[in-house]
């Protein structure tokens, strides 16, 4: 046996870096810390449609947590790394789906919950894997099991009325005696303006409260608000001739839930084939008036894999939303909205671009 007690230090010096590998690896760190914090905790968000006004601007730039509801694990992990759909500037995609996994979510310390500002990837663009499609942010009206229901304009949840969005907006008429100065509208914080064929007057996007205001004005002859009382073939159900739903009154039926089970015949179809069909994988769904079969034998009722949500936006008659493609399911859901931290006029000249009161503020 051998017992070695010291060995002659080597004194060689370590050889330094290269100028291009230090950089390499400063680069290559930074990209893995930036995706890490991306996926797991705070990603960067802008607001491109008037779809939350007033609640969310156009030019708004947000911080949206994964913390809040847990972070996704990749389904789509052949991507070039911080890049959503494209490489930056081109329209070359920047993933392959040729491997597609199984996604779970981590922990959150948060569940959604009604009320949220929540941003989640678009339901209906098939096209995109699930993790890869346009990213959406509306506001939580309803979440899994509760009973929905609108009534001229109003939100009735489990058969409660439930109160409007802080900064609501709805569609209005405007008719005027004379043209209005585009000042004016400014003055009186209107943003979405058409003025309607002849001259008499326009259509406004604003809250209740400014519209009460401008029936004050004597150059205002009537301020109507527009709201629809006949059957659109293009909300959701989409069955006018069963389901007589239009944007501003529909229901009541039930926001799906993990672990309930319904019945499966003519009048339950149009409500929940779409989820059975695209978003529970199932697999050789074929779907009639009276009938949903799956893999070959029919079913008479059906139990939710998942948890859904129906999002609206708070620009109620400006915005693409549940009422047009129903349910959300909980594997679209990103993350909470939850700060502002920069906000930039698009219209603005340079000197008044920056929104300076909206920097840093929360969203509720």
């Amino acid at each position: 046996m051998s017992i070695r007690f010291w060995t002659k230090e080597n004194k060689q010096p370590k050889q330094k870096k290269g100028f291009l590998r230090e950089w390499g690896d400063a680069i290559l760190f930074a990209v893995v810390a930036a995706t890490l914090i991306r996926w797991a905790t705070f990603e960067a968000y802008t607001i491109p449609t008037p779809s939350m006004e007033k609640s969310l601007l156009v030019g708004d730039y947000l911080f949206v947590s994964k913390l809040h509801y847990g972070p996704r694990t990749p389904k789509t992990p052949l991507q070039v790394p911080l890049t959503h759909q494209t490489i930056w500037g081109t329209n070359i995609p920047s993933y392959s789906d040729a491997i597609q996994l199984p996604s779970y979510r981590l922990p959150g310390f948060s569940e959604v919950k009604n009320n949220d500002v929540v941003v989640f990837n678009f339901p209906p663009e098939e096209q995109h894997p699930v993790d890869l499609r346009t990213n959406y942010i509306k506001r939580c009206i309803a979440i899994a099991g509760d009973k929905i229901q609108m009534k001229d304009l109003q939100v009735y949840i489990n058969d409660k009325l439930v109160p409007e969005p802080e900064k609501v907006q709805y569609s209005y008429f405007l008719l005027t005696k004379t043209p209005l100065n585009p000042n004016f509208f400014k003055e009186n914080n209107i943003t979405d303006i058409q003025e309607l064929y002849g001259g008499a007057g326009y259509v406004v996007n604003t809250s209740p409260e400014t519209a009460q205001q401008l029936k004050g004005f004597e150059f205002i002859s009537n301020v109507i608000i527009r709201k629809d009382s006949v059957a659109q073939p293009d909300v959701f159900p989409f069955k006018p001739s069963m389901y007589p739903y239009n944007k501003d009154n529909f229901g009541p039926f039930v926001v799906p839930k993990e672990g309930m089970t319904v019945q499966i015949n003519a009048q339950t179809i149009p409500l929940y084939e779409m989820v059975i069909r695209k978003y529970e994988g199932n697999e050789n769904v074929v779907v009639t008036d009276s009938s949903i079969t799956i893999a070959g034998k029919a079913i008479t009722q059906y139990t939710f894999k998942q948890n859904y949500y129906w999002m609206m936006g708070d620009n109620r008659h400006d915005s693409l939303d549940s009422r047009y493609w129903g349910f959300v399911p909980e594997d679209h859901v990103v993350g909470k909205a939850v700060l502002v931290w920069m906000s930039a006029d698009p219209n603005a000249g340079f000197f008044d671009k920056i929104r300076w009161s909206r920097i840093f503020m929360g969203i509720k």
